[in-house]
């Protein structure tokens, strides 16, 4: 596979992650694969050491394999013994540094960390990078040592930069998704939502509620439909992998249901969706929801018109100009269509553009584009 072609897959699995955090470790596979690394360490916390760290998500994972007994092994035993982690909390943000680098030659010869912890796990060279995260919170990302033991050469280094705006905006939108209560089946609140499709399913795969956003969806039956009150999707091949995820997501009675993904085309191609069936969580069932078996999230992966600059802006940390001028490219306006409207020369527009790439890590237009068509996913309809 093309490094373009793997990465466009990792924004992809990003962008599914973000309805489910089960997804992480075939992101990192991929990951591992694009940068070359052994493996990948995904840390998001707040708090303070005077306060009390508080562990919001962890993923170490190896080639797209989670090591549960290495996160609990590091927490509880060597965390407290790591001398890289004071001066980890204090890297300027997005700044790659290796752990060489953290520690000094006195430690290398001494560090318990260093010399058993990541020895055994092949990230003696791993490489790090902190990022400034939502409510003051930070991220903490490293990589395990490169498979062909070749270093971290400049366009594996450059390779990374790349994704961490992509990265920083899966943590930001799992966060805001998170504090609006919209990843817990339980709640009937999410119903409320109207960025996203939701529609709640009884334990025979049968609608029983939907909110406004999908029962327009259903009724136009070219993406999704609910004939004789059954989930369909509107292309036959797709609707084949469809039963396939509900009968996943509601098994027989006494086995656990499972989660599942995939993409819905509009029967004109004209826009694409991300569906993700859950199953319901025991609390539902404790609270009363004993009818309901599963909830179907659909996302409009469409470009978003009508985004709010101010919004963006403030999403991604841009300028007034800044952000005016990256949702202008994000509807699909050239540089030229954009310096006319916003009564500029091109070169201004372009030096703006160099500034937004500076600051977000980025190197393409169309990564641009897609970072903030990913921002106007979480942003109100009445804010947008």
């Amino acid at each position: 596979m093309s490094i373009p072609d793997l990465f466009a897959r990792i924004l992809g699995s990003l962008h599914a992650g973000v309805l489910d955090d089960a997804n992480w470790p075939t992101t990192s596979g991929l990951i591992d694969e694009l940068c070359g690394s052994n493996g990948n360490f995904l840390t998001f916390a707040d708090g303070t050491p005077e306060n009390g760290v508080n562990i919001l998500f962890t993923r170490f994972c190896f080639r797209g394999q989670r090591n549960q007994d290495l996160e609990r092994k590091y927490f509880y035993v060597y965390h407290a013994l790591d001398e890289r982690v004071p001066r980890l909390r204090r890297l300027p943000d997005s700044q790659l540094t290796p752990s060489r680098d953290l520690l000094s030659e006195e430690e290398k010869r001494t560090s318990v960390v260093y010399n058993e912890l990541m020895r055994n796990t092949g990230t003696q060279d791993s490489l790090n990078v902190r990022l400034d995260g939502p409510d003051s919170s930070r991220i903490v990302w490293t990589f395990g040592d490169p498979v062909d033991n070749d270093g971290w050469s400049h366009s594996r280094v450059e390779t990374i930069r790349r994704l961490l705006p992509h990265v920083r905006q899966h943590v930001y939108a799992r966060h805001a998704l998170a504090n609006a209560r919209a990843l817990e089946s339980s709640t009937a609140e999410l119903l409320d939502n109207v960025r996203i499709g939701v529609i709640h399913l009884d334990r025979r795969g049968r609608v029983v509620a939907a909110n406004d956003r999908a029962r327009a969806l259903l009724r136009d039956r070219d993406v999704i439909s609910d004939a004789g009150g059954a989930l369909r999707a509107a292309r036959l091949e797709e609707d084949a992998r469809l039963q396939r995820l509900l009968a996943r997501a509601l098994p027989v009675p006494g086995l656990r249901g499972a989660s599942g993904s995939m993409l819905l085309d509009r029967s004109d191609s004209s826009a694409q969706f991300m569906l993700r069936i859950s199953p319901v969580c025991a609390e539902a069932i404790s609270l009363g929801w004993r009818r309901l078996g599963a909830i179907a999230l659909l996302v409009d992966l469409s470009p978003r018109s009508g985004l709010d600059p101010e919004q963006v802006g403030t999403l991604l940390g841009l300028t007034p100009p800044e952000s005016h001028i990256a949702v202008l490219l994000a509807a699909g306006r050239t540089v030229r269509e954009i310096a006319a409207a916003r009564g500029r020369t091109e070169a201004s527009v372009r030096w703006h553009l160099k500034n937004v790439f500076a600051k977000r890590g980025l190197s393409r237009q169309v990564e641009l584009v897609q970072l903030v068509r990913s921002a106007g996913d979480f942003i109100p309809e009445d804010r947008r």
